[in-house]
């Protein structure tokens, strides 16, 4: 298997593929791709893609396996990511830590109780998850605009699922901010309670202000300064991670995004890079 990723990273959307495809070598060290998106997808796109993978290390970050849903797992679709990791070569396979689907497909990324049986129950599927993808699974911590009963807190939680899966962190320090904004905890705490031993790499993105009490994750608009030096506070605690920009719609200029990197890169170097 190919070793991980290091360095400034960048999510690869459809929209952003042609820009890409021209300029991202030597502007990023690695992309991502959500793997739903790109299963079975041929002609012009596909030939884009296999070129980019054959260019630059590449992540696959999941957007429906449903670790935290009652569903039976989606066997299928797991064997389908499986074979999509082996064809491009992918260094690392990260999902979300919610549920997203059981009478159906969501598309949202739904809240968890904060609970023992939550965690055990979602480390039984992980544990599955691991064994047919035949690598390690690396679970990002999300944004959640409503809490269920639980006796744990958010970063008790995730620490519990993590150590019971024996998996890895994909820590998102945007969702970090949002939540502490949302449900008024400290993100610093946060950020140093999470087991750096288990921390693959890291996620920015930019959130909408829908109002004084909320905020959401959009991955619509550039990282803002607190989120910034919340990372900086990551690197200080934890090392220096791979870091990936997010960015899903309202794309600028890719310059505009080549920069934000730059800005993550910088960040690593003023750390000591990985």
């Amino acid at each position: 298997m190919p070793s991980f990723v290091s360095g400034a990273g960048l999510g690869l959307r459809r929209g952003l593929l042609a820009a890409l495809q021209d300029s991202a070598v030597g502007q990023v060290d690695f992309l991502e791709v959500a793997p739903e998106n790109w299963i079975g997808i041929g002609g012009r796109f596909g030939r884009q893609l296999r070129a980019l993978t054959e260019r630059l290390p590449f992540l696959c970050h999941g957007l429906s396996l449903n670790l935290g849903g009652f569903a039976p797992l989606d066997m299928n679709l797991l064997r389908a990511i499986k074979a999509f990791l082996d064809a491009h070569g992918i260094r690392g396979y990260s999902e979300h830590l919610s549920a997203c689907a059981d009478d159906g497909q969501l598309y949202d990324l739904m809240p968890l109780p904060f609970c023992e049986a939550s965690v055990q129950r979602i480390a039984q599927r992980i544990r599955t998850v691991q064994d047919v993808l035949e690598r390690p699974l690396i679970i990002e911590n999300v944004s959640a605009y409503a809490r269920l009963p639980g006796e744990m807190d958010e970063a008790d939680f995730v620490n519990a699922v993590l150590a019971e899966g024996d998996c890895r962190l994909l820590l998102d320090i945007n969702n970090v901010y949002v939540n502490s904004h949302n449900f008024a905890f400290d993100p610093h705490a946060y950020i140093a309670a999470m087991p750096g031993e288990r921390i693959a790499y890291l996620h920015m993105a930019g959130h909408a202000q829908h109002s004084a009490e909320l905020k959401v994750d959009t991955h619509g608009a550039p990282v803002c300064d607190p989120v910034w030096a919340l990372l900086e506070h990551a690197y200080a605690l934890h090392g220096v991670r791979p870091t990936l920009l997010e960015r899903d719609f309202n794309f600028p200029p890719v310059s505009e995004l080549y920069a934000e990197v730059a800005q993550i890169r910088a960040l690593q170097r003023q750390r000591g890079h990985d």
